[in-house]
């Protein structure tokens, strides 16, 4: 009966063993709609906690920048993981390297390593503060690609403003 419901819904791929071991593992892992919701939300909630407290933290004297950096970086992460509740770590990750989006993908999470790096291994507070801000705004780019034509409405705007 599944397999009826595959076929006429047109999710059927017509192979004979039900797909790859990640489409069987996801299909093994799925959860309810209403856990999905909670999942995100408190995901995508945790994330803006992080960064506010990251941010709120920045002020210590000494230690505040890399403990900025850390909340802010792990925010990101959660914002981003927060999406993969609603439409699976499969298709999250193949959506984040579609070729509209691969390149915000790659450069958010470059300057969310090289954040960390500048915090702890170099200890260089204005790297880690420019990588900061290179990370949101590929996280900002990355998220403007998932609306028609606001990436279009974006450049647009600074091309008049410029």
């Amino acid at each position: 009966m599944d397999k009826l419901k595959k076929v006429l819904s047109g999710q059927d791929d017509g192979s004979p063993d039900g797909g790859g071991i990640l489409e069987r593992a996801n299909q093994a892992s799925t959860l309810a709609w209403g856990t999905r919701m909670k999942g995100f939300i408190v995901c995508f909630v945790l994330g803006i906690v992080c960064s506010i407290l990251g941010t709120c933290m920045l002020w210590i004297p000494g230690i505040g920048l890399a403990v900025f950096a850390v909340f802010y970086s792990v925010g990101n992460i959660c914002a981003l993981a927060s999406t993969m509740f609603l439409i699976g770590p499969c298709r999250q990750l193949m959506t984040m390297c579609a070729k509209e989006r691969a390149l915000a993908t790659a450069i958010m999470l470059v300057c969310l390593v090289l954040t960390l790096c500048a915090a702890f291994w170099w200890k260089n507070n204005g790297l880690a503060l420019l990588f900061c801000v290179l990370q949101f705004l590929a996280f900002t780019w990355y998220g403007l690609s998932y609306i028609p034509f606001a990436r279009d409405g974006v450049i647009k705007l600074f091309s008049m403003c410029v």
